[in-house]
């Protein structure tokens, strides 16, 4: 998968579904508005389920970076909270692309290994719970509480409920691309 068509469809569907969300609350529009919004769904499921099926962390978190920055420009969500949270989550994938980065050096991971407690609360399947971990963590918490959230329709309740189920997928291929990196290193 390319990463540039990614960003471009994620961008594209994400435009869809705000656009689809401004249309159905503003009057005279709700036909269109949910025809965009439900295209634009069904597109950002099929690019995720993608970039899951393709089991590349920088894919999975791209998608993921993509659509919570698309969501940032545009004004959604427009609660203080949410967008405080929102911000979070930027800054978290920001963390999370530099630790890819790092993981892929085979010297430079050992160091950063060694400055991990091997306590559990700092590892994750064994591995360092680095940014990267950290950025999925608090982001399945986010995903979770946007589904308390009075008034969300099944389809976006399916897309979330995806988003969330890729959290742990995420994380389970990178702990693959910090085990490469550490091969050999025991003890």
């Amino acid at each position: 998968m390319d990463p540039v068509g990614l960003i471009n469809r994620i961008t594209y569907a994400a435009n869809l579904i705000i656009n689809g969300r401004i249309a159905r609350r503003t009057g005279g529009q709700t036909e269109q508005g949910l025809k965009d919004f439900n295209k634009g769904l069904d597109l950002a499921m099929k690019v995720f389920d993608e970039a899951l099926v393709s089991a590349d962390p920088f894919l999975m978190l791209l998608a993921e970076y993509t659509f919570v920055i698309q969501e940032l420009e545009s004004g959604f969500p427009d609660e203080k909270e949410a967008l405080a949270s929102y911000r979070a989550a930027r800054n978290a994938f920001d963390d999370a692309f530099r630790a890819l980065e790092v993981v892929k050096d085979q010297t430079l991971y050992k160091g950063v290994e060694k400055a991990f407690p091997r306590q559990g609360g700092y590892r994750h399947n064994g591995y360092p719970k680095d940014a990267f971990h950290i950025a999925y963590i608090g982001h399945r918490t986010r995903l979770q509480n946007t589904l308390k959230q009075i008034g969300i329709d099944p389809p976006e309740r399916s897309f979330r409920e995806k988003r969330i189920q890729a959290c742990p997928l995420a994380q389970t291929a990178y702990s693959v691309l910090q085990r490469k990196a550490l091969e050999g290193l025991q003890g």
